[in-house]
């Protein structure tokens, strides 16, 4: 039984609405919060990013469930927003949560679903016993170069997931992948910001994928969309989510609880991670959640995932971390001007 031991997420208090974006670049800030579903975004402190946000979801994890450090052998951290180029956030992470030295770590980088790829990696370790726990992180300062549509979403966040036997909170019964080189998305080495295939990005990428590997799993299972109580879907705005679900017969009020993307943004490898743990924070044992990732370049990862009486056990203390609704809750409003400076799009001049 491999799967979800304990999970964590951590989101900036700060944030920024989609139409202080618009007034600064002059566009209608009504047509694109509309166009897209968003409405804010998170936005990193000065000192926070991807291997401090990382951090912070793992300690969360193992703040619900007690866990021996020494126990964890394997970390992976998925992002496209590592801070070195060469020198991986993995061991900053294990360092920080007690994990080292008697532990495997990798950076992963596949768009927005290496997190999930992660977990999956995880999975494999854990079911062939190489390890007892894996930690599986998605963390993103995503970037968006300004006045691109991308700067409208890219957010920051990230969540992490502890996997391994020991009576999960929720037991992953399968996973399957959909992969094809579909260049819709990318950023070559040294360039501070992505750039897009416009429409490709939705279609042959978002859409293609993550149907290719929701109708691989059901072929696989034998399931389908009325056999879940809950979905999660890839979220790069709240429109795309919406139309893949409706296309693959899920229901709204099923993907309610994980879209989480008009008041967060897009955190790249944290957002459908995060749509999970906003899923968790409210499951009950018994419930079935579908998950699927998608990742520019490109891929989907498909989870069909179960939640075991251990989520209302006492060894799980779900109020001992913060929940996502409690991490968007509260938020501290930034102008273009801030945000821009916390970005590193203007620097101080030495």
């Amino acid at each position: 039984m491999v799967g979800i031991i304990t999970y964590g997420v951590y989101i900036p208090k700060y944030r920024i609405k989609v139409e202080e974006i618009a007034r600064v670049w002059g566009a209608n800030a009504a047509d694109i919060a509309g166009g897209l579903g968003v409405y804010s975004k998170s936005v990193p402190d000065l000192d926070e990013d991807t291997a401090t946000i990382a951090v912070e979801a793992a300690r969360h994890a193992l703040k619900r469930r007690e866990i021996n450090p020494a126990d964890i052998g394997a970390v992976y951290v998925g992002s496209e927003s590592h801070p070195y180029a060469v020198k991986p956030t993995a061991c900053t992470v294990g360092e920080a949560i007690g994990a080292t030295p008697y532990m495997t770590a990798a950076d992963y980088e596949f768009a927005c679903k290496a997190g999930t790829a992660a977990i999956q990696t995880c999975m494999g370790l854990v079911k062939s016993q190489m390890i007892t726990y894996g930690v599986a992180i998605g963390s993103d300062v995503a970037q968006g170069a300004p006045s691109d549509a991308l700067e409208y979403t890219a957010a920051a966040g990230g969540a992490a997931f502890v996997i391994g036997r020991d009576d999960p909170v929720a037991r992953i019964n399968h996973t399957c992948s959909f992969t094809t080189d579909t260049p819709d998305f990318w950023r070559r080495e040294g360039q501070d910001y992505p750039r897009h295939g416009g429409r490709f990005t939705g279609d042959p990428g978002y859409f293609k994928h993550i149907q290719g590997s929701v109708r691989l799993i059901f072929e696989q299972t034998g399931k389908n969309p009325k056999d879940y109580d809950y979905a999660v879907f890839h979220q790069p705005n709240a429109k795309f989510p919406q139309r893949v679900a409706k296309i693959l017969g899920f229901t709204a009020e099923q993907i309610k609880p994980g879209l989480v993307v008009p008041r967060l943004g897009n955190t790249y490898s944290g957002s459908s991670m995060i749509g999970l743990a906003a899923t968790l924070d409210i499951a009950k044992a018994g419930d079935r959640i579908f998950v699927a990732s998608f990742g520019s370049g490109a891929g989907s990862d498909a989870f069909d995932i179960e939640v075991t009486d251990a989520i209302e056990s006492g060894a799980f203390r779900r109020d001992a971390a913060p929940s996502v609704e409690k991490l968007l809750a509260s938020p501290k409003w930034v102008d273009y001007a801030t945000y821009a400076r916390h970005k590193g799009k203007i620097v101080m001049q030495k």
